[in-house]
């Protein structure tokens, strides 16, 4: 479906370079606005998708704090959503506030965080603008932790109680391809007076449709653990394995060595030696993990002094390499001048794109069946 034919139009929230939001483009929706605090990452997001030769959003490019379309332009969002309306078409928020508070590696301020807080400024602005649907994403940590879950679960109540039926389900990156154990929540819900007959959307949205994997199989078979580690040394691949999802395979698949971020890494303050001691595969220790090339990689995640190290290399890991493991295209680029932290940062912030990709279209599809027989018209 061509993104102008499509009748689902997305505002984009907490955006960083726009890996949610690809998949949703890439599955047919028309991306309308997009909103990032960060100057850095939202001129990422707008490099990548001039060299991806993809359309600007139509309502453009907001580099604000979301907490202001609360107060002082609250009404040109309503507007924005209004002329969506006024074609029988249909608003859906997407965002996944910025998480540190909520991770299990981060420093669990949980709800007072300032990151924390916008958790709750996402879910006020849903209740104050009301889109057709909208999905949340946040790291495990926010629904698994007991004092987070809690949280969490008033942010339900107060979308529950604004009008919305919704969905949750704990997924993994693994699941739909990609090379990364990395777990996301995702909540989605539908505005409920939308409807024209009473649905269960927690037993009748597909979720597991787009997977391609069981995760505990996928666990569970018998991957390489540690090689001593050799600089530039060869080892074929195992044959029991899926090779697909193998950091070796991804590296391979987006050209890394030729991409043009395929030389942004930091040097190590530790030094050659440092590297050089840690095996291949190791990826035990808080810091200093080095991938294995025929296994699938831990969260790619850079902050709290996290370091992953080339399998068989003896330095960090390229932009470009973390991209590969983040799935997206081998035409994504971020620009030259973004500084190191700010390229390593919206990479580990972001969702795989095959992951991203998978929800979107599952959304789509069952979004636009309700609208096919009736049950769901715009407002």
């Amino acid at each position: 479906m061509n993104k102008n034919d499509s009748k689902l139009h997305i505002f984009s929230f907490f955006s960083g370079c726009g890996f949610l939001d690809l998949g949703f483009e890439k599955s047919g929706y028309s991306v309308d606005l997009v909103n990032e605090f960060s100057p850095a990452f939202l001129g990422a997001y707008q490099y990548s998708r001039q060299n991806l030769g993809m359309e600007k959003p139509k309502f453009g490019y907001s580099n604000i704090d979301v907490a202001e379309y609360l107060d002082g332009r609250s009404d040109e969002l309503k507007e924005y959503i209004k002329s969506v309306h006024n074609k029988n078409e249909f608003v859906g928020f997407i965002g996944g506030p910025p998480c540190p508070d909520f991770s299990v590696a981060g420093k669990q301020r949980g709800r007072e965080g300032d990151n924390g807080k916008l958790s709750l400024t996402y879910v006020k602005l849903i209740i104050a603008q009301k889109p057709d649907f909208f999905l949340f994403e946040n790291v495990k940590g926010l629904w698994k932790t007991a004092k987070h879950r809690a949280f969490y679960e008033e942010l339900k109540r107060k979308l529950s109680h604004a009008g919305y039926i919704m969905t949750e389900r704990l997924c993994n990156s693994l699941e739909f391809g990609a090379p990364q154990d990395r777990d996301r929540i995702l909540l989605f819900g539908i505005l409920n007076e939308n409807l024209n007959k009473k649905i269960d959307l927690r037993k009748e949205f597909p979720w597991e449709k787009h997977i391609v994997a069981n995760l505990d199989e996928i666990k569970h078979l018998a991957w390489p653990d540690r090689d001593t580690f050799i600089e530039n040394g060869e080892m074929p691949c195992p044959s029991n394995i899926p090779v697909e999802y193998t950091v070796q395979y991804w590296f391979d698949k987006n050209d890394v060595e030729h991409h043009p971020n395929g030389k942004d890494h930091f040097v190590s303050r530790q030094g050659l030696p440092k590297m050089q001691s840690v095996e291949e595969g190791d990826v035990s220790r808080k810091s200093y993990k080095r991938l294995h090339r025929w296994r699938y990689s831990p969260t790619v995640a850079y902050g709290n002094n996290e370091v992953h190290l080339h399998p068989y290399k003896p330095r960090r890991l390229t932009a470009a390499e973390a991209l590969a493991l983040q799935t997206l295209p081998k035409d994504f680029i971020l620009p030259k001048e973004m500084t190191l932290s700010d390229k390593f940062k919206t990479i580990g912030n972001g969702v795989p794109f095959v992951m991203s990709k998978a929800i979107a279209t599952t959304i789509n599809e069952y979004l636009n069946k309700l609208i096919e027989d009736g049950t769901l018209h715009s407002i």
